[in-house]
C-alpha cells in the first residue's frame, strides 16, 4: 500500500470532500426515468454510472452538490418542469437513504451531516435557462433547496453570455445583473462555470457575495473556454469566492481537446448527443476509442491545475468539482467518485500540507456557503426583485 494513499484516506476521514458538481440526477432521468427502484445506490453501479454509495464512501465524499441540470434543448416552461423533476429526484433519493444522506441547505447543516456520519446532499441548478427568465422561479428554486445556480450552460441565456456560444451581451444584460443581485439577496451562490470570461468579470463587479465555480479549471494550464483565466482567478481573494477544479479530460488535458472534437462528431454521426452517457452511447464512444486511442488525463493532470490555481488565487479559494456522471470520460486514476484519495495522495506527493488539503476538500466550500448566507442577512432589508428580462 502506498503510504501517501494511506495518509490521504486518513485525511479524508477527518476532512471529507465537498464535491461541487455531480450529474447523477440527469443520469437517473436518462437511464431509469427517475424510478429509484431501478437504480439501487447501495449496490455497485459501476457498469452504468460513476456514483453509488459504496464508492462515495470509498472516495471520502462528505458533501455533494447534486447538479439539478437541464439540457439547453429544453426551453421555457419545459425547462422549469425539468428542473423541478431534478430537484424532486434529489429529495427522494436523499429521503430513501436516511442513514447515508442528509439534505443540507446551510453550512451548519453540512457540518451537522458530517458529525452524524452522513453525506450532506445539496443542490445546484446548472443553467440559468431553467428559471425561464423569471426571478419568481429563481426564488422558488431557492425555497426548494437549490443553493447555487450556474448562470448559463453551453448556450447564452437571454441575459448572460456562455463560454461556448457567440457573445451577445458583453457579459450580463441589465436583467442578468439583477439575477446576480437577487441571488445574493437570497443567499444562493452565483456559479460562474460555463459562462464567458466577460460574464465572469461582470458578475464579479456586480456581486455583493462570494461567487463559485462549481466545476472549472485553469485556462493557463489548458486553453479551453470552459476554464478560468488568470485575471479572474486573481480576483477571487477580493471577492471571497471559490474555484472548484474539474476532472473532465477535455477541459484539463490539452492533448484531449482535438480528440474530443472528433469523438463528439462521431457521436453526432450516430444520432447521439456528445454528452449522452447512457450505456448505448458509451458503447459508441468505446468503439471510437478502440480505433482512436484517447489521450488520458491523470490525477497529476488535475494536480497541475490545482498547483497553478493555488499560485494565482491562493489555497483559501480552491475546491473540487469532479463533474462525475456528466462526462463520458474521466482521468485514468480518477475513474469515479471513489478516486479522490488518489488526487489527495498526488497533492501530498507535491508537498501540499494537510492544513491546505483540509481547506481544499472541506473548509473552503463550507466557508463560501456560510459567507453567502451572511451576505444575504446583510441584504435583508432589500425587497424581492420584480424585474423582468424586458
Amino acid at each position: 500500500m502506498d503510504p501517501l494513499l494511506t495518509r490521504a484516506r486518513d485525511l479524508l476521514a477527518a476532512h471529507p470532500v465537498v464535491d461541487g458538481h455531480n450529474d447523477l440526477p440527469w443520469a437517473l432521468r436518462a437511464q431509469v426515468a427517475y424510478d429509484l427502484d431501478r437504480f439501487d445506490l447501495t449496490a455497485d453501479q459501476s457498469d452504468r454510472a460513476h456514483t453509488d454509495l459504496p464508492r462515495l464512501r470509498a472516495g471520502g465524499v462528505g458533501a455533494q452538490f447534486w447538479s439539478v441540470y437541464v439540457s439547453i434543448e429544453l426551453k421555457g416552461a419545459d425547462a422549469v418542469t425539468a428542473v423541478l423533476e431534478q430537484i424532486d429526484v434529489v429529495r427522494r433519493m436523499t429521503a430513501r437513504y436516511p442513514a447515508d444522506f442528509a439534505l443540507a441547505t446551510t453550512a451548519d447543516a453540512m457540518e451537522a451531516a458530517r458529525a452524524s456520519g452522513r453525506i450532506a446532499s445539496l443542490m445546484g441548478a446548472e443553467g440559468g435557462h431553467s428559471i425561464d427568465d423569471s426571478l419568481a422561479v429563481l426564488r422558488c428554486l431557492y425555497d426548494l433547496g437549490v443553493r447555487y445556480m450556474t448562470l448559463t450552460h453551453n448556450a447564452n441565456t437571454a441575459w448572460a453570455d456562455s463560454a461556448t456560444d457567440e457573445p451577445v451581451h458583453g457579459g450580463l444584460s441589465p436583467f442578468g445583473e439583477e439575477v446576480v443581485r437577487e441571488m445574493n439577496r437570497l443567499g444562493m451562490l452565483v456559479d460562474l462555470s460555463h459562462v464567458s470570461p466577460d460574464t465572469m468579470r461582470h458578475a464579479l463587479r456586480v456581486a455583493q457575495a462570494p461567487v463559485l465555480f462549481s466545476h472549472s479549471s485553469a485556462r493557463a494550464v489548458c486553453d479551453h473556454p470552459r476554464n478560468i483565466p488568470d485575471d479572474v482567478l486573481a480576483a477571487l481573494p477580493g471577492n471571497g469566492g471559490v474555484a472548484m477544479a474539474t476532472f473532465v479530460p477535455k477541459f484539463v488535458l490539452p492533448e484531449a481537446v482535438e480528440w474530443t472534437r472528433r469523438a463528439d462528431a462521431n457521436m453526432r454521426e450516430h444520432g447521439l448527443h456528445p454528452l449522452d452517457t447512457t450505456p448505448a452511447a458509451m458503447a459508441v464512444h468505446q468503439e471510437f476509442e478502440a480505433a482512436n486511442p484517447r489521450p488520458k488525463a491523470t490525477a497529476a493532470t488535475i494536480a497541475d491545475h490545482l498547483d497553478h490555481m493555488r499560485e494565482v488565487a491562493g489555497v483559501d479559494h480552491l475546491g473540487l468539482g469532479g463533474d462525475f456522471d456528466g462526462t463520458a470520460f474521466t482521468p485514468a486514476d480518477l475513474p469515479d467518485v471513489a478516486g479522490y484519495p488518489h488526487l489527495v495522495a498526488e497533492l501530498l506527493r507535491r508537498s501540499w500540507s494537510e492544513a491546505d488539503l483540509a481547506k481544499l476538500t472541506w473548509g473552503n466550500a463550507v466557508r463560501v456557503l456560510r459567507d453567502a448566507e451572511d451576505a444575504a442577512k446583510a441584504l435583508g432589508d432589500r425587497e424581492p426583485s420584480t424585474a423582468t428580462v424586458a
